[in-house]
């Protein structure tokens, strides 16, 4: 399934940017950065509770926004990109 993973970390702190640094490479090590905040990850359910778990450790709940929102696989399912970015494909080659 197709996760997107957003949040937005109170900076207001050194605690707070550190946890905002830490959330970032959680996300980065499973996904795809596709704006500031905002990562794409293909997973399947047992990846998916474990990066929950994993980012759910880092964010304070007092101060941060975390949300996970969890697209399944079906069947005539697109994104409409515009602009810069250019997103992987998961399901094309490995290498280009």
């Amino acid at each position: 399934m197709l996760v997107l993973v957003c949040y937005d970390v109170n900076t207001e702190t050194s605690a707070g940017r550190r946890r905002l640094r830490r959330v970032a490479k959680v996300c980065e090590s499973t996904g795809q950065r596709v704006q500031k905040s905002v990562f794409e990850c293909q997973l399947d359910v047992a990846q998916f509770e474990t990066l929950e778990g994993r980012l759910l450790a880092e964010i304070d709940p007092s101060q941060d926004c975390l949300r996970l929102y969890r697209i399944p696989g079906a069947r005539g399912f697109q994104v409409a990109e515009h602009g810069q970015f250019k997103a992987l494909d998961f399901d094309g080659p490995l290498v280009l």
